[in-house]
């Protein structure tokens, strides 16, 4: 069965981002990874494992444009193909398997799916930080 894991927002500044989360819900950094291009901030709370990710494009300057901005919700399954399998069998148009890696280490496997209105939908490996 699928299970939620994060969903992800563009941010502008991460100290202002982070101080609202923190403030406003009580997430704290739970973990960050930081590439050249882009650094992911992924915030929790103590009462589920279900996760905001904050994403900074570095060298940004312009505000997003909210009805296209990119975003997405998560979702972890035990076998990534398997479920790639299902859904494009039931008829949908999952996108291909990719991987990432941080610092020369695996960081994740998975693939996207849009819903009906154009939502990505990120379904991932369950396996390292995503459990």
């Amino acid at each position: 069965m699928a299970k939620a894991v994060h969903m992800m927002v563009r941010v502008m500044d991460e100290a202002r981002s982070v101080k609202f989360y923190e403030t406003c819900f009580g997430l704290k950094i739970a973990d960050r990874k930081d590439w050249p291009e882009f650094t992911l901030i992924y915030m929790k709370n103590t009462e589920n494992d279900f996760e905001l990710e904050i994403t900074v494009n570095k060298g940004r300057e312009q505000s997003y444009d909210l009805g296209n901005g990119y975003g997405h919700m998560a979702f972890v399954v035990d076998d990534l193909s398997a479920e790639r399998t299902r859904i494009e069998a039931a008829g949908y148009l999952p996108k291909d398997i990719k991987s990432m890696s941080h610092d020369g280490q695996p960081f994740g496997t998975f693939f996207f799916i849009e819903d009906p209105d154009g939502y990505k939908i990120e379904v991932l490996q369950k396996g390292g930080r995503f459990k």
